[in-house]
């Protein structure tokens, strides 16, 4: 198998589940939500610091899932290696899944990949990912469990030079973003909090998990992007877990969903 080419004895599945049968409507997925590069990439050529920067995952997001589950009574799933190995929310058929650089790093273990290379990845890791999610909304559809899917990323507070004054994001585009656009406006009610509509990034033709499963079907969801120095110590995950959970619970209500 092309998996068995990819990771080794040592290497952990690429797909974990947190709170597995939770209860909640909310179905939480973490696509960047690790770091791990299988042994056999050598690290893809690159230092420790340049895979703990925000280039090899979406920093906080590990630690902020677990317990925004735990709050929500919810499910979790996350794939835990680098979005340099490749990238779960990207078409696998893109260059940029497996890239060459990011953020002005070269990424010398991406380059010259073949189609079997390329393909490995796609079966050890991507594709167990995106099943796994697949699965789990056949089973709550089966059970009559409702799903409002929420994507949980983070960003850098500056992109080359230019400061991100967003405490955080909703991204939402095609299928039916009413579920967004009623988180956005929870976010809103809370003075404090400077909101993203599609800031820092836009969802569009670029995102692949949430646009995979919730589009076809018009399933309510909802792209959370958090700023990474807010979420960069268990503290700040704990903080942005509880205001993450009132948020979404209102804007469950509000949108006559549940949670």
């Amino acid at each position: 198998m092309a998996s068995d080419m990819l990771l080794g004895a040592n290497d952990p599945s690429p797909v974990q589940v947190f709170n597995p049968g939770g209860t909640s409507h909310f179905l939480l997925l973490g696509d960047h939500a690790g770091n791990l590069v299988p042994d056999s990439l050598n690290a893809l050529g690159l230092p420790p610091e340049e895979l703990a920067r925000h280039i090899g995952w979406d920093i906080g997001i590990g630690e902020l899932g677990p317990m925004l589950a735990e709050a929500l009574h919810a499910v979790f799933i996350r794939q835990i290696y680098s979005r340099l190995v490749i990238d779960c929310n990207r078409d696998p058929a893109r260059a940029d899944a497996m890239p060459e650089i990011s953020d002005l790093t070269v990424i010398r273990g991406n380059h010259d990949l073949d189609a079997a290379k390329r393909m490995a990845r796609v079966a050890a890791i991507q594709a167990p990912y995106q099943e796994a999610i697949r699965a789990e909304i056949a089973r709550r559809d089966a059970a009559g469990q409702g799903t409002i899917i929420v994507s949980l990323h983070s960003f850098t507070p500056a992109m080359q030079g230019i400061a991100r004054p967003w405490h955080v994001g909703v991204l939402h585009d095609g299928g039916d973003p009413a579920f967004a656009r009623t988180l956005i406006a929870a976010f809103e009610a809370v003075p404090e909090l400077t909101v993203g509509d599609n800031e820092p990034y836009s969802m569009d033709t670029i995102d692949y998990t949430v646009p995979l499963h919730a589009y076809p079907k018009r399933r309510p969801y909802a792209e959370i992007e958090v700023r990474q120095d807010l979420i960069g110590t268990t503290t700040g995950c704990a903080d942005w877990s509880a205001r993450l959970a009132a948020a979404l619970q209102v804007a469950a209500a509000n949108f006559g969903g549940g949670g």
